[in-house]
């Protein structure tokens, strides 16, 4: 075990230890959870204030820094003040002692995982390991660990002093507690009942699931050496088909019935604010789905090429509202499908916009760093494993194979392009990754990504999206608007844009010319009414 090089990697992270090939936790960690395991009655945890104290003794125990006091005191707040006694006798006669039984369970969970990594997928490492920057790679973590890792996050137990220095996230509850005591809120408080409901779910039924976790980085033949990612020139002469382009003026994403790729309007630290004061729509999406959270253990910020996948994550919660108007809205039944490897079919993928002035998005730079992140996140990463191919669409050749035994992240410089690269079209590109859902026909469902605070132009954006969808040639693209008043008209201008058979190329190089003129003041109206003139004096149907 000591060995491994992935568990290596993570175990900084972790708040066990290991010894002659097993990992365990400190021993008077074990006592306190062993206490706690048996209930109030042992362990006099029957309070907030008493919880608060139990977490600080445990995180002595594995010499850890001192918890802000804020967040004791939030606990307090929680159990003592804000929920019935009802339920807090609950939480302290069952809840707690469950989660102080699956820690103690953890240890072993954990060494049963990394006896399992390698067989998952010949030839494929899925172990838990610190998914760094630009090193692609796929981490398959079963429910149940999950909850256990979710479970040290609650008692605030992960090591949290060396993860700034690897650009992680923060994992431990602490600053949502922090929060909550420091300026309650009431979203802020259903962000806390609905992970306090996730675990009242796990524990009258442990999931048997399983969830990836993928980090997703542009490969090289969409570039050239000197480059991260495409530049204009690849756009403006691709001339791949637009894809068919559905409108929502309601509804949710994580609602759409197609099977499609979801969005997640992402932080370049995954999971933004969800563990402390955000509650839009990354962060709401991990509330609701709770194993998301997980990823952010593992996954440092992401670089402009690239992206993060999860497949498989359980919704276990509904919710109204959204921002200070969010609210817990009881038990969510999530009915999808599991694939072969018992992950439900759920697909999210996380990309991160950028966030300026209003009139930086205008740049031409600015455009070219959105639509290829975009075309990360987009881009299928499944089937070639299976052999080890590329498979590259050459257009009037038909497809071909060509072997490549490059290591993972290496250039493709010896798979031969043609003059035209957009249309070189890698449909499955290689990572060390696996993807055994069969998602050819799957869309793209998203909405307003990196608008609102990030800045972004409304209709720049969902122009940006329909591009990257068609370039990596997904059939649709689902796209909910949430009322946005700027996209009022985008039915009508997707329909004319289609029926007039542009390609993305046309597209593209139509959006850059509008962009010059706002930049140099030469128009100020929207790209759809600069685009179709009409729509400035109409709402007629575009003939």
């Amino acid at each position: 075990m000591e060995n491994r090089g992935d568990l290596s990697s993570i175990l900084p992270y972790l708040p066990l230890l290991i010894r002659s090939s097993s990992l365990y936790w400190p021993p008077r960690v074990v006592e306190a959870l062993k206490a706690m395991s048996e209930g109030p009655f042992h362990s006099r945890v029957d309070s907030g204030e008493v919880l608060r104290q139990a977490i600080s003794d445990m995180r002595r125990s594995l010499s850890l820094s001192t918890l802000d006091p804020s967040a004791s005191h939030g606990y307090a707040l929680l159990f003592d003040e804000l929920i019935g006694e009802k339920e807090s006798k609950r939480w302290f006669d069952e809840i707690i002692p469950a989660l102080a039984k699956l820690l103690l369970k953890f240890p072993s969970l954990l060494e049963e995982h990394y006896h399992n990594a390698d067989s998952i997928v010949s030839g494929i490492n899925t172990g838990l390991r610190l998914l760094d920057t630009q090193q692609a790679g796929i981490v398959f973590l079963s429910q149940e660990l999950i909850g256990a890792l979710l479970a040290c996050s609650f008692f605030c137990l992960f090591p949290d002093d060396n993860r700034g220095a690897k650009h992680l996230p923060d994992i431990n509850f602490d600053h949502l507690f922090v929060s909550l005591y420091e300026s309650y809120s009431e979203s802020q408080e259903s962000k806390i009942r609905c992970i306090m409901h996730y675990f009242e779910r796990f524990f009258s039924c442990v999931p048997i699931g399983s969830v990836s976790f993928e980090r997703k980085i542009l490969p090289a033949e969409f570039h050239n050496s000197s480059t991260a990612a495409p530049d204009a020139d690849f756009w403006s002469k691709s001339d791949f088909s637009l894809c068919a382009f559905k409108v929502h003026s309601f509804g949710l994403i994580e609602d759409q019935p197609d099977s499609a790729l979801e969005v997640d309007f992402a932080n370049k630290y995954l999971g933004g604010g969800s563990l402390s004061r955000g509650c839009v729509q990354e962060e709401i999406r991990f509330m609701i789905n709770p194993e998301l959270i997980a990823g952010m253990l593992f996954l440092p910020r992401m670089d402009d090429n690239e992206a993060i996948e999860i497949v498989g994550t359980e919704r276990f919660s509904c919710y109204t509202g959204y921002a200070s108007s969010f609210r817990f809205a009881g038990d969510f039944i999530d009915k999808k499908e599991m694939d072969p490897f018992k992950r439900r079919r759920t697909r999210i993928v996380a990309i991160d916009a950028l966030c300026a002035s209003k009139m930086r998005h205008f740049k031409e730079i600015c455009l070219l760093r959105e639509i290829n992140k975009a075309l990360c996140g987009f881009l299928n990463c499944s089937k070639s494993w299976q052999h080890q191919n590329m498979f590259i669409d050459n257009g009037d050749s038909g497809i071909r194979d060509t072997e490549t035994n490059a290591s993972l992240g290496a250039s493709l410089n010896d798979v031969e392009m043609r003059e035209n690269p957009a249309n070189n079209l890698v449909r499955h590109f290689y990572v060390e990754g696996v993807d055994f859902m069969d998602h050819e026909d799957n869309g793209i469902a998203t909405g307003n990504w990196g608008c609102g605070v990030f800045g972004g132009d409304p209709e720049l954006k969902a122009t940006i999206q329909w591009l990257a969808a068609s370039q990596t040639r997904r059939p649709f693209i689902s796209y909910y608007t949430f009322g946005v008043e700027a996209l009022q008209n985008l039915d009508q201008v997707t329909k004319w844009i289609l029926s007039h058979k542009w390609t993305v190329g046309d597209l593209w190089n139509m959006m850059l010319e509008y962009s010059a003129q706002r930049l140099n003041k030469q128009t100020n109206l929207g790209f759809f009414s600069w685009l179709l003139p009409s729509l400035a004096t109409t709402n007629k149907s575009i003939q």
